[in-house]
């Protein structure tokens, strides 16, 4: 009789034959059982003080009770004692610094039968257990799709550093089927999170009527039972895909249970037959994740005489929504005052961009994506941005300049080099070896315009000849030229250089050569 109880229908086996008036003994050979297990059953009838005809009428699990009505432990005095006071020790283990050991140590003082601490903590652990009883949910097909990062990280090495980069893992599964999804991604950011979530719909080919993800930084800005504060963009991803989402209830892991053993068996499948492989970037990593998932869907589930990417495929995937006709851009939004300059900063990118000069000093809302930048002053529309990532540089629009600030936004080499040609020749020459150093254009720019100012205010005759001496002296700045003129160098006439040969003892002279 010790060990696992027997099935119930071998149980009536056993109580049918002794009815029939078979010993012990035969009972046992023919069944083959031992005999003791023969002889425990056949008490236990007996003790039950029922006919064996209402014992075989019996359904199983009514029959179970009445031969093993529950764990012998439960029927010690010991017990009686500890059961009132079970609830008081699970409620005290929740405080700090409480342990088990501490309440056990309290319980046996001044009890003269105490139970051991094993059993102690066994039974504290039996009523923890059946004050939360669980329920099995009946999922349907096309309902929810659980999302989830798995607890333990990824890595590629960089092929010009060498350095090890850590990834995260996405998971996603869909309860019905139990098809699942995994895929890499730099970090649980929100863009990475929704970039993710992106490829996984895309993946399944369909939109299931609900997300449920945990709570998550990138899904959920405030945690809560009830009423949790969705995160914007996870909402506008949402209104996109024509679903809704229901975050998991904080501490409740039933609520994820699901997606969780998903993650235990990515552990097995994927990182374990991963593990002795190197990749050195997250495309090709992602791609040896894709096979290993697939090949995780397309086997056999134990019990079951099916596979998970069959089950989705006749079942589930028809029942998902269309996908709509453009991918989803991340919206963020922030409220900037305009600058003086007519500008306003996205700190996100450190860049600039413009805006028309009549809103400055007033307060514009501005929604951008990966791709664009939209500013908004009272609902109307004022700008419009192609979205760039040059730290501390502008993107301006011409039309939204003043025309005075319009008349500084034109210039350029070529701008400068055609009003010197339209002043002189020589005043283009001299602008264009300016141009030729090397020096970013646009530090060159108010040089021009002190040079062009210079031109304005100076006689064409002088201003030429300062433009030579420092074509000549290779100094091409607007200090010189303002220095030449203000000095009336120009004025001096030139020295004859005169090119004769020094007298000196030492000189040989061209006869020595004849």
């Amino acid at each position: 009789m010790s060990g696992k109880p027997k099935l119930m229908s071998q149980v009536k086996q056993i109580l049918r034959l002794h009815q029939q008036g078979k010993g012990i003994k035969t009972i046992a050979k023919a069944l083959s059982l031992s005999k003791n297990t023969v002889k425990g059953y056949v008490r236990k009838a007996d003790a039950s003080n029922l006919p064996i005809e209402t014992l075989l009428a019996l359904e199983d699990p009514v029959l179970e009770g009445k031969l093993w009505p529950g764990n012998p432990a439960y029927k010690d005095e010991r017990y009686e004692q500890l059961k009132p006071h079970l609830a008081y020790y699970c409620k005290e283990l929740g405080k700090v610094g409480v342990t088990r050991l501490l309440l056990w140590e309290e319980y046996k003082t001044g009890n003269p039968y105490p139970y051991s601490y094993a059993q102690f903590c066994y039974h504290m652990l039996q009523h923890r257990r059946s004050g939360k009883p669980s329920m099995v949910l009946d999922h349907k097909a096309g309902d929810k799709l659980y999302v989830d990062y798995a607890g333990k990280l990824l890595s590629y090495i960089d092929r010009q550093t060498g350095e090890e980069i850590k990834v995260q893992v996405f998971v996603a599964c869909l309860p019905y089927s139990d098809y699942c999804f995994a895929m890499a991604v730099p970090s649980q950011k929100l863009e990475d999170f929704i970039y993710a979530l992106d490829c996984c719909l895309k993946n399944l080919g369909g939109v299931p009527l609900t997300l449920v993800p945990d709570n998550l930084k990138s899904a959920v800005t405030k945690a809560n039972p009830y009423e949790p504060d969705i995160n914007q963009a996870l909402e506008d991803f949402a209104n996109h895909y024509g679903t809704s989402v229901t975050p998991a209830r904080p501490r409740k892991p039933q609520d994820k249970s699901l997606v969780e053993n998903q993650v235990k068996l990515i552990y097995n499948r994927v990182y374990a037959k991963l593990r002795k492989l190197t990749f050195f970037d997250l495309p090709s990593l992602n791609q040896a994740i894709a096979q290993k998932v697939r090949e995780h869907n397309q086997t056999r589930m134990q019990q079951k005489d099916y596979c998970r990417e069959e089950k989705f495929l006749a079942d589930e995937k028809h029942t998902l929504q269309p996908l709509p006709g453009e991918s989803f851009e991340i919206k963020y939004y922030k409220e900037h005052k305009v600058a003086k300059n007519n500008h306003i900063q996205l700190g996100m990118d450190k860049h600039y961009y413009s805006v028309p000069f009549t809103y400055i000093g007033m307060k514009v809302k501005v929604i951008y994506t990966r791709s664009l930048v939209k500013i908004y002053h009272k609902a109307n529309l004022i700008a419009t941005h192609p979205r760039s990532y040059r730290k501390g540089k502008y993107t301006t629009r011409k039309e939204h300049l003043c025309s005075h600030h319009q008349y500084y936004k034109e210039r350029s080499p070529t701008y400068y080099l055609q009003r010197g040609y339209n002043h002189s020749e020589t005043l283009y020459q001299y602008m264009e070896a300016l141009f030729k150093q090397d020096k970013y254009p646009e530090q060159l720019y108010k040089s021009c315009d002190g040079i062009l100012n210079l031109a304005r205010k100076t006689n064409l005759e002088p201003f030429t000849k300062a433009c030579e001496m420092a074509m000549e002296h290779q100094n091409y700045s607007y200090k010189f030229l303002k220095q030449v003129l203000e000095n009336r160098m120009t004025e001096y006439p030139d020295e004859p250089v005169v090119k004769s040969r020094p007298s000196h003892g030492n000189i040989r002279g061209a006869s020595s050569y004849k």
